[in-house]
Parts: C-alpha cells; sequence; structure tokens
C-alpha cells in the first residue's frame, strides 16, 4: 500500500459511525507519521469531527443523506483537485460515495467491493463479513497496510473543551457536587433500540435519589423524551438538557458524566469516546456488531432467540428484548460504578457515630 502523505476519507452518515471512524485516522497517523488526513463529512458533523486531533481538515459535503446531488458532487469534486491528495479511503459502500474521489482524480481510490462503482474504487476491497464483523474493524481494515489482516483497533479518543464545558454548566444551571450520570434515552434509528421511557425516567429518580446529579441529553427531536422523564421525575437533580444543547457541547458534558446509560445510538459512542463508564442498553442491534468501543462498559443485552433484528421497529409487536432489561439491574450497574456494592454494603454495615455530650 502507498504511504501516501494527503489522503481524503469519505465519512459516514451517522453520528456513531462518524466517531467510530476514528479509530481509521488514529490508526492512519500511527502508520504513517505526517499523514495529512481530511474527512469529506455532512455539515451536521463538521464540529465533531473537529475534536478528532487527528484530522487536518473536515470538508463540507452539502447533500442531504440518501441524496445523489450529482452537481454539486461534481462541483465539490472539482474544487478538490487543487488538493493534490495521494489517496482516498471511501467508507460508505455506496456508488454514489464513490463520485467525489473520482472527479478530484484522487490516483489511488480504496473501499470495499458494493455497490457498481468499477472506475470508480481502483483499488477494490474484497468485503468479508465474517472476518470484518464489526462496523470498526471495517473501517481500519481499509487503511491497513495487509488488508488479508484482521486489524487491530485504537479507540476513538474525542478531545473536550474546559472552558465549554464550564460556560454549559453556567448556562444551564448545572453547578454541583454531584457525580454526574448521563442519561441519553434517543436513537435516531428508530424506537426498537430505544428503552422504554418510562425505564429511564424510574431510573433517574433512583439515581438522584442516590446521590447523583443526571443530565438527560438528547437532541431537539428528542425532546419529548427529556419532557416526559422530568414529567415523572420530580426531583431538582434531574435536568433535562434535550434540545438545549449542540452535538459538540454533548461531547463536552459527557466528558464531565462519570456514567452514561445509553441506548445503542450515536450518543452512546460520544460517551465512550470521552472516557465515561457506559452502560449500554441493546435491543434491535447487537453488541457484537456495535458495541462501545471502551473497556469502562457494562452490557445490558437479553439474547432472544429473535434479536438482533436490525429493525426500525419490532416486528413482533412485543419489543421483550428491551422490555425484558430490567430498572433494577441498570441502577445497579451504574451504582456499581458509583459506588462499587462492597463499599455501598461496608457504609450500612458501619454503625452511627457517637456523639459527645
Amino acid at each position: 500500500m502507498s504511504t501516501a502523505s494527503k489522503v481524503l476519507v469519505v465519512g459516514p452518515a451517522w453520528v456513531g459511525d462518524m466517531v467510530m471512524a476514528q479509530s481509521l485516522y488514529r490508526s492512519l497517523a500511527a502508520q504513517r507519521p505526517g499523514v495529512e488526513i481530511h474527512v469529506l463529512a455532512p455539515g451536521w458533523s463538521l464540529p465533531l469531527v473537529g475534536r478528532m486531533p487527528e484530522v487536518a481538515r473536515a470538508v463540507e459535503l452539502d447533500v442531504a443523506h440518501g441524496e445523489l446531488g450529482l452537481a454539486k458532487r461534481r462541483a465539490l469534486g472539482l474544487r478538490l483537485r487543487a488538493e493534490g491528495y495521494d489517496q482516498a479511503i471511501v467508507l460508505p459502500r455506496s456508488f454514489k460515495a464513490a463520485l467525489v474521489p473520482f472527479l478530484a482524480r484522487i490516483p489511488l481510490r480504496t473501499g470495499f467491493r458494493g455497490e457498481w462503482r468499477y472506475g470508480l474504487i481502483n483499488d477494490m476491497r474484497e468485503f468479508d463479513p465474517d472476518r470484518l464483523d464489526r462496523t470498526v474493524l471495517r473501517y481500519v481494515a481499509l487503511g491497513s497496510t495487509d488488508p488479508d489482516r484482521r486489524p487491530s483497533v485504537l479507540p476513538p479518543q474525542l478531545a473536550s473543551d474546559p472552558d465549554d464545558r464550564g460556560v454549559l454548566a453556567d448556562r444551564l444551571g448545572l453547578a454541583s457536587e454531584r457525580p454526574v450520570v448521563a442519561l441519553l434515552p434517543g436513537a435516531e434509528y428508530g424506537p426498537a433500540k430505544q428503552w422504554p421511557i418510562e425505564n429511564f425516567s424510574a431510573l433517574a429518580g433512583r439515581l438522584a435519589g442516590a446521590g447523583a446529579a443526571v443530565w438527560v441529553l438528547g437532541s431537539a427531536a428528542e425532546k419529548p423524551l427529556g419532557e416526559r422523564v422530568r414529567e415523572l421525575t420530580s426531583d431538582p437533580n434531574v435536568h433535562d438538557l434535550c434540545g438545549a444543547t449542540t452535538l459538540v457541547d454533548a461531547v463536552d458534558l459527557l466528558a464531565a458524566s462519570t456514567v452514561a446509560v445509553s441506548n445503542d445510538s450515536g450518543l452512546m459512542h460520544i460517551a465512550a469516546a470521552v472516557g465515561a463508564h457506559v452502560v449500554a442498553i441493546y435491543g434491535s442491534t447487537s453488541p457484537d456488531f456495535t458495541p462501545p468501543l471502551t473497556d469502562a462498559k457494562t452490557i445490558c443485552y437479553e439474547h432472544l432467540s429473535c434479536s438482533p433484528c436490525f429493525e426500525r421497529h419490532c416486528p413482533l409487536g412485543h419489543l421483550n428484548c428491551l422490555r425484558r432489561i430490567e430498572v433494577d439491574a441498570v441502577f445497579e450497574a451504574a451504582m456499581n460504578v458509583l459506588q462499587p456494592r462492597a463499599d455501598r454494603e461496608s457504609d450500612q454495615a458501619r454503625p452511627p457515630l457517637a456523639l459527645d455530650g
């Protein structure tokens, strides 16, 4: 493989996938000292990519998700010819994802065999889903010097901004001496990935009662979820922040969290990449395919015969893969990080203090 000095990576379109793609950038930087990495990415993701130290520049691809946008891609490809890229690595397997590198006349264009794109991709890799059985492995493999070897993975490590976090805490009234537990009840993919909001609400109340500050994070579209948690939880230490922060704000707030309880979502991967202990709840998807890329994790997954189905809505109508995950189990997983069981039992067994006088 070429030791390219300037590489354009065509990034994915989902938050979690964009975070996992940082493992590729870290791998490229380790293999090719001095490499200059540019990432072609949707506009929403540019601030997120800006928190990846390995990336020199994020280039906006101004097309809607699923849009061909041939004229826009052609114009962008023509502009990028002046960049003098040595290689393009195309992460999506679609035809349209390979257009810009081809139009930019990048000499080496690497990608997996996918939709018809012979000629657009001239360094075609065979796609082996058994060997590359996790999303992150598929990304890292495209930058590997040995395409036939199962690659090792450097986990994502997003940079956080303490100054931004301080400004956010003041604006949102989050100042507290309590340890922070972030609850991430949304999942853009669909309801088959969302633990029931009533469970998140019950969990929020129990965590606040145990001494935690609880921050409920999500996008503006997930505001009804945050409002439902607050509606069912009266504790003032539970804060509904859904829709009140940007995606990059969430990076900084999650970096201040001790624990993040999350569905399989983009925010779950962000939480893992900033060092929170992730309690990850899986329904229609699998922790074998898209696990949080951290050793600091607890997985809640029922291993039912009907899962993973990878559907947006439960095809059987019962959502047992999520409903059978009990609040008690998730609360215990979080508390084992905040205060391990042995410490809690020791505190309970300790006699009360004797007061003189």
